[in-house]
């Protein structure tokens, strides 16, 4: 049986991450291949609170999940976010994600981060099954979206 393992991102692994976030999040948006990589390598090489994780079988990227200081736009106060959860398609509903976050939110405890925030509409579900609140819904290009949260070390 091959195992699941959820660890930080590292060098060998930038080109699958961003293969998976361009197909979950930028098909159509005009950001390129190039352009996530290049971002998921100044994450990589930056400060180390900043980070991704990556969730391989056998020595496959098949998922993958950011900390990240900023989100959305237009910039406000609140800090740090969990971002960027992509599972590839034929490995979904088997717990990927649900890895994926824990191993976020136990980094961001590690840091003496109090609270994660996230936004998402479709997920809003999942994620309150993993214990996030909803904090406040609003519209992001005319499309409802739900500001969550949940508190580190919970």
């Amino acid at each position: 049986m091959v195992q699941l393992t959820v660890e930080p991102m590292d060098e060998r692994d930038i080109a699958a991450v961003a293969r998976l976030r361009v197909a979950a999040f930028f098909t159509g948006t005009g950001r390129t291949l190039d352009d996530d990589v290049a971002g998921l390598r100044k994450l990589l090489h930056g400060d180390g609170f900043e980070t991704a994780f990556v969730a391989r079988i056998g020595d496959v990227p098949v998922g993958t999940c950011l900390l990240v200081r900023d989100e959305l736009e237009p910039a406000h106060d609140l800090t740090p976010w969990l971002a960027g959860l992509a599972i590839a398609p034929e490995h979904q509903h088997r717990g990927i994600g649900t890895a994926l976050v824990r191993a976020i939110e136990a980094h961001a405890t590690s840091l003496g981060v109090e609270a994660l925030y996230l936004y998402t509409w479709e997920a809003r579900d999942y994620y309150m099954r993993l214990g996030w609140m909803v904090v406040e819904p609003f519209r992001q290009n005319g499309e409802p979206m739900a500001l969550m949260s949940r508190q580190c070390g919970l």
